[in-house]
């Protein structure tokens, strides 16, 4: 039995944050209709983006709904603060809370206590100091880049379609990717796929007409999967037409020109940045101890190193593999570590409120899956290397068994079918990024002024 009434305060709303409040609802669920426990969790967003679908909702196979959770509707126990967390003193167990509404009345942040703290406010995009990259980059983080992304590229295809300029139609028709890993390799395959379809429906774009590149520092992809995999999947690229650079950089893209570190030059419109991610600028305002890298530092127990009544987990936390040959291994920062690592901490939280003892994180990496478009793609599990058709069926299928909810899981089973049985949409609907434009203007406001301000588009 829980002895006094415990706080607890999860800090983010993804993979960890969601998936540890939904296990401690379930492991306090006496504790929580007693009153003897509350759970807080505070989060930028009201809802958990499943970041593998992303490429997919890009390329209009899942609808962009499908792809996020309500929190509200999952955590139906927790009391759900729309907000973020600037900075935490764990000494006096406190953590500084800004919402709307403080924006909107004035105010500072408002300190909310606490009793024990999940800190798991995951990563943001690594970014380097590339010039022209702030102005012209577009990131593949979330389910709104990820629809702007979609956009983009369908309104790039209009515009070379109805100009005459070969300089604007090559920019154009141009589509840089930096990042050789899951992210950029997905969203480059699935936009390409999607791209080479809405191609027929162009009376003068052909597919060999658009250049799509992949830009990567190291000398391989998705070192995930292995060396191996990773040769048959540029070799699969490149067979499509797909420039793979390898050991190359981006030096800059001022003037929408890329350039890279081998001099090629490409005037383009579109440079879409996943070169990796860094730890949440929020554990650097916290007093808790963090590794060189600027990660919580944690025990295999997911507690935070040195400190009582704090955990981590996923992307923000350094975690050692206890599976590991090599002393000193950590998990590594993905989806499949964290889902774990939240059950398991859930379950150390409940225990720790019990006086019960605490439970190791133990998982030996299982393998990876990525899809490189409609029927394609790459796996290695469990030492076993999969190609193709039935690398792309076990991606879906892992995923789908991955995503929460029984809700969203016949959601997206529904969407695949359909998608099967009827043609893509190749609609953009850039103006619902500025849905007010039109009306703006209709109204007497000032008409759009550059490309940023057009109604209709999101270039």
């Amino acid at each position: 039995m829980v002895k006094e009434r415990a706080r607890i305060l999860v800090v983010g709303g993804g993979y960890v944050g969601m998936y540890t409040a939904l296990r401690l609802q379930r492991k306090l669920k006496a504790e929580l209709r007693r009153g003897e426990v509350e759970i807080t969790v505070v989060t930028p967003d009201s809802y958990m983006t499943y970041q593998p679908f992303l490429p997919e909702a890009a390329a209009g196979s899942i609808s962009p709904r499908h792809v996020v959770v309500p929190l509200r509707r999952v955590l139906d126990r927790c009391h759900v603060v729309i907000g973020e967390v600037t900075s935490i003193d764990h000494a006096v167990r406190t953590a500084a809370v800004t919402t709307l509404a403080t924006a909107e009345e004035g105010k500072p942040a408002e300190l909310l206590g606490y009793d024990e703290l999940v800190l798991a406010p995951g990563s943001i995009s690594r970014t380097l100091p590339v010039p022209g990259l702030a102005e012209h980059g577009i990131g593949f983080k979330t389910v709104e880049e990820a629809i702007a992304l979609r956009n983009h590229v369908i309104e790039q295809m209009d515009i070379a379609s109805s100009t005459r300029d070969p300089a604007i139609r090559d920019a154009a028709l141009t589509f840089v990717f930096v990042g050789g890993g899951y992210a950029g390799v997905e969203a480059l395959a699935e936009l390409e796929d999607m791209a080479r379809y809405a191609a027929r429906y162009y009376h003068n774009v052909r597919p060999e007409d658009m250049k799509w590149i992949l830009v990567e520092a190291s000398d391989r992809i998705l070192p995930e999967v292995g060396a191996e995999m990773g040769r048959y999947t540029v070799t699969q690229l490149r067979r499509r037409n797909i420039q793979v650079l390898l050991e190359t950089r981006l030096d800059s893209c001022a003037d929408r020109v890329a350039v890279l570190s081998d001099g090629q030059r490409f005037p383009t419109r579109t440079v879409v940045w996943t070169a990796g991610v860094k730890p949440h600028p929020l554990l650097a305002a916290t007093d808790l101890p963090l590794t060189d890298r600027g990660r919580l530092k944690c025990t295999a127990q997911l507690t935070v190193d040195g400190t009582e009544h704090a955990w981590g987990a996923g992307d923000a936390a350094a975690i050692p593999d206890v599976t590991a040959a090599e002393p000193g291994t950590l998990t590594a920062p993905n989806a499949q570590h964290a889902l774990r690592q939240a059950r398991t901490l859930g379950d150390n939280i409940a225990h720790a409120l019990r006086g019960e003892p605490l439970e190791t994180y133990a998982h030996q990496y299982a393998g990876s899956v990525a899809s490189l478009g409609f029927h394609k793609g790459v796996a290695q599990v469990y030492g076993r290397k999969l190609k193709g058709y039935p690398a792309w069926f076990m991606h879906r299928v892992y995923h789908l068994s991955r995503v929460p909810t029984v809700n969203r899981k016949a959601r997206v089973l529904a969407e695949w079918t359909l998608a099967g049985l009827f043609k893509r949409e190749i609609v953009s609907l850039g103006s619902l990024e500025h849905p007010r434009a039109e009306f703006e203007l209709a109204a007497g406001g000032k008409p759009p002024h550059s490309p940023s301000d057009d109604p209709k588009g999101s270039s």
